[in-house]
């Protein structure tokens, strides 16, 4: 990564009459980086994208996107972006070849526009009708186009939702080629697990505010630091008979009593002594387990919704 950034965000605003869509949102894009934006349903996602992108402007502060103001320098900016929306649509008897070869000519950077088909396992497809392609093809297709103009910056607009597992984990590999190419991109998702895995850095937006930035691992450690075990038993587990130390960690139990959950700070020692007390009680274990906290799990605890709300 070199040192600019290759997206710097200084007191962004946006309103619309009294509405405040951004509330002054602080936030910059390293150079090579990975960065996901995650948030609920109007939280600002959007928004804050298509200002980026040159396509909304903003009522307030300051942005810069490889250098340029997309306020005034859209037109540069977007010859040096690639933007790969939710949703592309195209004529349906327009063949994959003609796609490419038209918005090609929108730009003055190019692409192998053969070596992109390959890479996205397009080729079969070349001469095939937009209206005849599968859902995953049509995204692989809406991606080769972004790719089209060598982009600096790559935005992805949740180049996974709606597809199956199998083609989101083939978006995914490109988009870990893409990342290993040192390729800087900005990824909205509705996925935590897509998140966590692509993602250098997370931003959680909400209400028009960044509440949460850094890589998932530090967010998880700030938000919810503690590790979860969990204990089954055969028989209901009598808490009120717990040792002191174990009474002293947030816990709670759940079917009948026979399952018990606690957050803490020293894992293996509360589990060593979660099973001799167990066993002192005369309780058959019945199953044990460790979990550390989810990407899911900070954001329902900062916003109070699960990610697709």
């Amino acid at each position: 990564m070199t040192d600019a950034p290759a997206i710097a965000v200084r007191q962004l605003h946006k309103s619309y009459g009294d509405f405040e869509a951004l509330c002054g949102i602080d936030l910059e894009v390293s150079t090579g980086e990975v960065f996901g934006l995650l948030g609920p349903n109007g939280a600002g996602k959007t928004t804050t994208v298509e200002i980026l992108e040159g396509l909304r402007h903003r009522t307030g502060g300051r942005v810069s996107v490889l250098g340029l103001d997309p306020a005034t320098q859209s037109k540069e900016i977007k010859g040096r972006i690639g933007v790969c929306l939710q949703a592309t649509n195209l004529p349906d008897k327009m063949r994959v070849r003609e796609a490419m070869n038209l918005f090609a000519a929108f730009y003055e950077r190019h692409s192998d526009k053969d070596q992109i088909l390959k890479r996205l396992q397009l080729w079969d497809k070349k001469d095939a009708f937009y209206r005849s392609l599968s859902g995953g093809q049509k995204q692989r297709v809406a991606l080769a186009l972004a790719l089209l103009n060598d982009p600096a910056l790559l935005f992805l607009d949740e180049p996974t939702t709606g597809l199956d597992p199998q083609v989101r984990h083939e978006i995914h590999g490109v988009i870990q080629e893409l990342k290993e190419n040192q390729r800087t991109i900005l990824i909205t998702t509705h996925y935590i697990e897509e998140a966590e895995r692509l993602c250098d850095r997370v931003a959680i937006i909400d209400a028009g505010n960044i509440i949460e930035l850094g890589t998932p691992r530090e967010i998880q450690q700030r938000v919810l630091g503690q590790t979860l075990v969990e204990i089954s038993t055969n028989d209901p587990i009598p808490v009120d008979q717990m040792p002191e130390k174990l009474r002293n960690e947030k816990h709670a139990t759940r079917d009948g009593g026979r399952t018990l959950s606690m957050q803490t700070d020293l894992p293996a020692a509360t589990i060593v002594e979660l099973v001799k007390w167990v066993d002192q009680s005369g309780l058959k274990l019945v199953d044990i387990h460790l979990k550390r906290p989810t990407l899911e799990d900070v954001f329902i605890e900062l916003t109070g919704k699960r990610l697709r709300e």
